[in-house]
């Protein structure tokens, strides 16, 4: 008798877990690495010293996509693409500004500039203005527990996470980098390392966890940007004293700090499959991948640059595919199969739509997306796209550096204008076949005049609304030297880290 009723009782179990799971929605995930580059994991066999066992885990689980690009080259404003669905060019975050004093919510161009400079740069706005309808507050609204973990770099308050929707932000820290180190001590306000030399990468997983833990039993939202791999460049000793033995210095990637960063940060994500896995929640819940930028080449850490980019040309800050392309997963238990690839062309833009596609959610009233669902990728199916875009309207003199400029991805071509600074203070493009010349080595504007226009008509309808560099009436050619573009401003910029010795005591 006592056998039955345990059978009664398992089988009320197992209709009340199957209940739960097709009466509420899913979980969402989102993980957004910071400045890890296309060739920073090992998703795609372009490195031989760095460890990201956990992301490869995240992987066999759901889609990789291997043709992901970022919103901008550069942090925030990927960071708000991610949250409105919009382009640079429309929300009008173009640099990574935010923390600056100064408040500016439109994007205006300037009214001059120097006789060396071809066109007059906009000014960036500076704050994710909260009038936007971002992607917490459509989950909020939904009925999720929301959640904002590591990096924001969007504004303090009035403009922080907890503005935007979010019931959590920690360390609710508005700067562009973790607070002094990534080891403790920190410089955070009113956030203590809880024990000596606690890693800010362990800790924002912990607290990330004890969200998951509070809201195992209603949908959640967490949104988990990690500090990591951005400057300030350090790690634990323990883990640089072991790339130290691994490193090759004839390899692009040879780094012993950066290499420590990246098995930091994928510790991190492996934290928060183990909860999922443990709570039983795997199964119920989105998890999206990224980064918001290719890696970072100017900086200089251990004397030398603290990542590579190769095959890819370029990196963080840079109009090239290393300052674009990155990786991305995407699980969708049940829907996603598993351990699959995709060479489909993504951008941030594409998360929130794709989000509310996944959990039925309709958008506000009259919003708009730059982006597109990609769910029908996800599930295996064609996507009805044309085109991807990349606006950044700044020439920061790193390697690789191109002046104001906007691109257009379609196919397996990439055609980037360059802003006034053609013949006549017209403009300039280049032109790339990704296909062939994956390292955009081979500039084919003169081979295919008729395709340039055709890309530049796109791109001139993508651009209908923005503020975009005008002509500087004062610029001079003779004081303009092309072969400049692409070489570092002299000294370059940025943190300057010794070199390292294992630590022998």
């Amino acid at each position: 008798m006592k056998y039955r009723y345990w059978i009664l009782a398992l089988a009320f179990i197992g209709t009340a877990t199957i209940s739960f799971a097709e009466t509420t929605k899913p979980n969402v995930v989102v993980i957004l690495a910071d400045d890890l580059g296309w060739s920073d994991t090992t998703l795609f066999g372009t490195t031989k010293l760095y460890q990201t066992p956990n992301i490869e885990r995240l992987a066999k689980r759901g889609m990789t996509f291997t043709r992901a690009h970022s919103a901008s080259p550069l942090c925030s404003p990927t960071r708000a693409s991610l949250l409105t669905g919009l382009s640079p060019a429309r929300h009008g975050i173009t640099a990574p500004n935010c923390h600056s004093p100064e408040v500016i919510l439109k994007a205006t161009v300037g009214d001059g500039g120097p006789p060396t400079k071809p066109s007059i740069l906009p000014s960036s706005v500076t704050r994710l203005a909260t009038t936007y309808p971002t992607l917490p507050k459509s989950l909020k609204a939904a009925g999720y527990a929301t959640g904002h973990f590591g990096k924001w770099h969007l504004g303090p308050v009035p403009y922080s996470a907890l503005e935007h929707s979010f019931d959590v932000d920690l360390p609710h820290y508005p700067g562009p980098g973790p607070a002094g180190s990534y080891v403790a001590p920190w410089k955070f306000l009113d956030f203590d390392p809880q024990t000596p030399g606690e890693h800010i990468e362990d800790r924002m997983a912990d607290e990330a966890v004890a969200f998951i833990e509070a809201n195992r039993n209603e949908p959640f939202f967490l949104n988990y940007w990690m500090f990591s791999v951005h400057a300030p460049f350090d790690a634990k000793q323990t883990l640089i004293d072991k790339y130290l033995g691994l490193v090759d210095i004839t390899d692009p990637q040879h780094c012993a700090t950066y290499a420590a960063m990246v098995e930091s940060m994928d510790d991190a994500v492996g934290t928060l499959l183990d909860t999922l896995d443990r709570l039983q929640i795997t199964d119920h819940t989105i998890v999206i991948f990224s980064s918001d930028n290719g890696g970072n080449m100017y900086n200089i850490v251990e004397e030398t640059s603290p990542t590579s980019n190769a095959p890819l040309r370029g990196g963080k800050a840079t109009m090239y595919e290393g300052g674009t392309r990155v990786p991305q997963v995407i699980c969708w238990p049940g829907v996603v199969k598993a351990d699959t690839r995709s060479d489909v062309l993504t951008d941030t833009c594409d998360i929130y739509p794709t989000i509310l596609d996944m959990l039925s959610i309709e958008p506000t009233a009259g919003q708009q997306f730059d982006g597109l669902s990609i769910v029908p990728v996800l599930k295996g199916e064609p996507l009805a796209r044309d085109a991807i875009f990349t606006y950044f309207p700044h020439n920061p003199p790193v390697a690789d550096w191109m002046p104001p400029s906007v691109s257009v991805h379609r196919g397996d071509w990439k055609l980037v204008r360059l802003f006034a600074c053609g013949d006549s203070g017209g403009d300039r493009w280049k032109l790339f076949n990704l296909r062939d010349d994956i390292g955009e080595q081979n500039d084919l504007v003169a081979m295919y005049p008729d395709l340039v226009m055709e890309l530049d008509g796109l791109i001139k309808a993508y651009l209908a609304d923005a503020v975009v560099p005008a002509a500087n009436p004062r610029f001079e050619l003779a004081k303009y030297d092309v072969a400049s573009e692409g070489k570092p401003a002299a000294g370059n910029f940025g943190s300057t880290v010794k070199k390292r010795v294992p630590n022998r005591q």
